[in-house]
């Protein structure tokens, strides 16, 4: 039997929108693969901007370089007592298998380093790293019209900025 609280959290989606800051969010893009890249961007640009936040982009070679940059930028914030300061991280990214095991190793070590780093700084972050078997996956993850994984990626990080400032104590 599931019991409900009573003290039930409003959405996150209902509380972003009613009067919380507007969040910014970095979007960290792997190159690698432009066309998939840019689909994916587009998809977590316009989810951004429906939701009401702001963006900056990051474009890196890889997925591998992924996880760099966002510690970078949370290393920055430490260093500039906040000046830069970002809510949360969407992580964009292609990695398509080849002949050899590199596919493995650039899956599980981009997608661990990203985890690795909202749990350990506390991070609101939208996964957004395709691991696909072809192109033809790829672009049906990817299109806009299809999974639009780069608009799901940018939800998901504003749902948990949302989520971690309904942790915060109120003003």
């Amino acid at each position: 039997m599931v019991s409900r609280s009573s003290t039930t959290a409003p959405s996150p989606r209902a509380e972003a929108d009613a009067g919380a800051p507007t969040p910014v969010i970095l979007i960290i893009e792997a190159r690698f693969y432009e066309d998939i890249a840019e689909e994916l961007v587009q998809g977590a640009i316009a989810a951004i901007e429906a939701r009401g936040a702001s963006y900056m982009r990051v474009s890196v070679p890889g997925a591998l370089e992924i996880p760099a940059v966002i510690r970078f930028a949370v290393g920055s914030m430490a260093l500039t007592d906040g000046h830069r300061h970002f809510d949360g991280y969407v992580a964009l990214g292609c990695v398509i298998r080849g002949e050899t095991t590199h596919y493995d190793h650039v899956c599980t070590e981009s997608i661990r380093g990203v985890h690795d780093l909202a749990l350990r700084y506390a991070l609101a972050v939208g996964n957004g790293i395709l691991t696909v078997e072809n192109f033809d996956q790829a672009w049906a993850r990817a299109a806009r019209d299809k999974g639009n994984k780069g608009g799901v990626a940018a939800n998901a990080a504003l749902d948990m900025v949302a989520i971690k400032h309904s942790f915060l104590p109120r003003r």
